[in-house]
Order: structure tokens, then C-alpha cells, then sequence
């Protein structure tokens, strides 16, 4: 989980709050210290925790209870909106015209993470049907051409460069004509140690030929508070539309850059969340917050859900639930799914009741190497088994152990959840989508009880 620390600590104040018998002031006194101590552990600025937390006590003491909350869950919707509102409130969208091509820039100062960054937008919006093609014009830092090339290489995108200039603008008009059989460029510019004035003078003659539609400065998640000065440098200095916060996976700092950009006036478009490259996600404050509180995060999950399975596949697959049919070849492709959709980690922390399930990483990992295992084994399995699983004895399984090298315990393990799995979907047979998200959520895990 990104901010785990700002994430346990989050939680535990909520689960006080729920188990309290009463909600009087000492349990508020106690929960406006938790939150302060949990933000200021994530580096959020002193004064900035404490204007929240005045709120949040403000809110609780003189607003009146709705008719349909009860005192526990209108205190913590209040945490959730305060919360939301603190990092930037509503999401805040691209602005890409309808054009051949959509221009994005992305700038920064040095060790960043900006072409890093550049190949995962375009993988991206490549997943949605874009084709993008990546622009480098850092024609100061040694290999950075290189490098982008490489990102390109990687993720299957055209990489426009040219190593014997030192001129971007002349660069980006040596393959200006190109661009357009492209819906989407984005430009690697180049960085400096410190915003100076020959750098944004550089960055607007980009900005200025190119014709950009966004220009996102890349800050990393590492220097904490310190976003605050350089989001608030480049936004006056008329440079940025937007920011994208990066390695928010391994620092506690993280708290700190995105409070900190969401002061500044400059909304954060996206998150880097992990290497791979598609550990980037848009970055909306509700979501955000909810997996935090561990509420879960659906909008987060279902857009990981369009990349992984094909509108067909999802048909065919509500087909089979209405009629309750299940096999081990719809067990392969919920696997086949899960595993596009990113770690079994990211993908628990965005379920609504699954956040609170605290699962250790080792734990998390041994699953994830079982369906691994259980994919080679299907591999080694007659289309009549996998289509009919029933008839798989323990001469079966012991032929396919043989020849898969997938031990037997492993597969025994296999066709228990496959009649785990039917037997869910036998329960759910015929169910209405509102009648069986109410099923599915009581079976989702503990949830916060009021």
C-alpha cells in the first residue's frame, strides 16, 4: 500500500472511533491527536496537520448529526471529506483536445524520474487505445536520449530523438511533420539541479513551438515537504498545468509532496505507485483517501478491471454467472486478469472490506506464486478437464504433476478453490447487479461496524 504507515494509522483511529460506546470529547481529543500524529509521521507540514485537524474538531463540535448517520459514521465522513479536501478535492482531469496530435511535456529538475515517467503515460494511454509516440529534448544530461529509447524499446512506442543537437526547438521541428500520424506526443525536456531562469526560458520556447496542451512537472515523492517550493516555482512561473508525483511506493515522505502540491494551487494529475510500467494512476483525492481509510477505492478498481478483461470477455462472463456455470477455464481467465490488473496487494487495498484485512506481504506472495503454478498446471491439462473439472481423480492429478513439475499438493490446491469458486457462483446464479454487489460485499471481508 502507498503510505502505509499514514494508512495503518489512519485505520486504527476509524476503528477506535467505531468501537467507541460514546462519542464524547475525549474521544475526539484522541482522534484529532491520532490523525496529527499520523500525518506528521507521512512528513505533512506541522502547520498544514494542524489547520486540518482545527477543522475536523470544528466540524464534529458544531455541525448536527444527519438524520439518516448515526454520531460514528457522520464523524467519519467528516475525516473522509476533510481528508479528500485536504489533498486537492476533486480529480482533476487531462485537458486533451480532440486533435492529431494531443501534446503533453513533462519537465522537472534532475532525478525526477521525468523519462521514466514519459514511457509510463504513454503506456498508459496506449492501453486506451492512443498511439503515442515519445519526443526527447534533454539535450543537456549525457545518455538521457539514450535512456528514452530504451523506455520506448520497453513499452513497443516510436521514440523521435537526435543526439548530434543541442537545440530542442530545432529538434522538435526536424520531425514536427511525423507527429501528426500520432493521436498523442509526449516531450522528455531536459532538467537542472534548481529552477533557474535559463530553464524556463528553455521550457517556454518548448512549450511555446510545440503548442502543448499540458505541461506536468514530475516531482518525487522522496523530497517530502520540498515539493511545496519547486510546485509552487514552477507555477509561477506559468510553466506547469499539472504535477505527477513519483515513487510513492517507497517512501514515508509521500504524505508530504502531495499536501504540499495540493497548497500550491497545482492539481496532481497522477501517481507513480511502483517500477513496472504500469504503475502509474490518475490521482483522484477520494479514492485516494478511501484506500487509505480502507474503504476501498471501485473507480480505481474498475478502470484496472476495462484494461484487463475485453467488453466481450466481461459479457460473456455475466452470461455465465446468470446461469451459474463455471469451469476451470473461467478460474484461468479470472487469473489471467488479476495478473494484468498489478500485485494482489494493489488490487485488495482497492475492494471496499478488504482494506482492513491486514495480510502480510509474505503471505501475499505465496499466493501470488501458487497462481502461478496453477497456470502451468492448466497448461498440462486436456480441454475435456479443464472444461469438465469434475472428472479430475488422483490419477489425473498425479499425471498432470508429472507433466507440468507443478507438485500435487499444488493442484489439489487448484481444484479446491475452482469448486470454491463454483460454488459462489452457483449462490449468485440469476442475481441482480444490485441484489448481488450486496451479496459480494458481505462475504468482501470485516468491515467498519457503527
Amino acid at each position: 500500500m502507498v503510505l502505509d504507515k499514514l494508512s495503518e494509522g489512519l485505520k486504527g483511529t476509524l476503528q477506535k472511533i467505531a468501537k467507541a460506546m460514546f462519542v464524547d470529547d475525549k474521544l475526539i481529543n484522541e482522534l484529532v491527536k491520532d490523525i496529527q500524529r499520523a500525518l506528521l509521521q507521512s512528513d505533512v507540514n506541522v502547520k498544514l496537520v494542524f489547520a486540518l485537524t482545527t477543522k475536523i474538531k470544528e466540524r464534529i463540535t458544531k455541525e448536527q448529526t444527519p438524520g439518516a448517520l448515526t454520531k460514528r459514521e457522520h464523524l467519519i465522513n467528516i475525516v473522509y471529506e476533510e481528508l479528500t479536501a485536504f489533498l486537492g478535492g476533486e480529480k482533476s482531469e487531462l485537458a486533451l483536445p480532440d486533435k492529431k496530435p494531443a501534446k503533453i511535456m513533462l519537465i522537472g529538475l534532475f532525478g525526477s524520474g521525468k523519462t521514466t515517467t514519459s514511457g509510463k503515460l504513454a503506456k498508459y494511454f496506449m492501453k486506451r487505445g492512443k498511439k503515442v509516440a515519445l519526443l526527447g529534448l534533454d539535450v543537456h544530461r549525457p545518455a538521457a536520449m539514450d535512456q528514452l529509447l530504451q523506455v520506448g524499446k520497453g513499452i513497443n512506442a516510436p521514440v523521435f530523438v537526435d543526439k548530434g543537437n543541442k537545440d530542442p526547438v530545432a529538434i522538435y521541428k526536424k520531425f514536427e511533420p511525423e507527429f501528426k500520424k500520432f493521436d498523442l506526443l509526449i516531450i522528455d525536456t531536459a532538467g537542472r539541479d534548481a529552477l533557474s531562469s535559463d530553464l524556463i526560458s528553455e521550457l517556454k520556447s518548448v512549450h511555446e513551438i510545440a503548442q502543448v496542451d499540458e505541461a506536468l512537472l514530475v516531482l518525487s515523492a522522496d523530497i517530502g515537504q520540498a515539493a511545496q517550493a519547486q510546485a509552487q516555482a514552477f507555477h509561477e512561473a506559468g510553466t506547469i498545468t499539472g504535477v505527477i508525483v513519483t515513487k510513492m511506493d517507497g517512501t514515508a515522505k509521500g504524505g508530504g509532496a502531495l499536501s504540499a502540491c495540493a497548497v500550491t494551487g497545482s492539481p496532481i494529475k497522477f501517481i507513480g505507485v511502483g517500477e513496472r510500467a504500469d504503475d502509474l494512476e490518475p490521482f483522484n483525492p477520494k479514492g485516494f483517501v478511501g484506500r487509505l481509510l480502507g474503504m476501498g477505492d471501485l473507480e480505481a478498481l474498475l478502470e484496472k478491471a476495462k484494461e484487463a478483461i475485453t467488453e466481450d470477455e466481461a459479457k460473456d462472463l455475466e452470461k455465465k454467472l446468470l446461469k451459474g456455470e463455471f469451469n476451470l477455464l473461467d478460474l484461468y481467465s479470472q487469473m489471467e486478469a488479476m495478473a494484468k490488473m498489478g500485485p494482489l496487494g494493489k488490487v485488495l487495498e482497492m475492494i471496499p472490506g478488504f482494506g482492513n484485512i491486514s495480510l502480510p506481504k509474505e503471505a501475499l506472495q505465496v499466493q501470488e506464486g501458487k497462481l502461478k503454478k496453477w497456470k502451468i498446471a492448466m497448461n498440462s491439462m486436456t480441454k475435456k478437464e479443464l472444461e469438465d473439472p469434475e472428472i479430475i481423480d488422483a490419477q489425473r492429478i498425479e499425471r498432470i504433476s508429472l507433466g507440468s513439475g507443478v507438485p500435487i499438493n499444488d493442484i489439489r490446491d487448484m481444484i479446491k478453490q475452482y469448486k470454491q469458486s463454483k460454488k459462489m457462483v452457483k449462490m449468485l446464479k440469476g442475481e441482480n447487479p444490485e441484489r448481488l454487489m450486496k451479496k459480494l460485499s458481505r462475504k468482501a471481508g470485516p468491515q467498519l461496524k457503527f
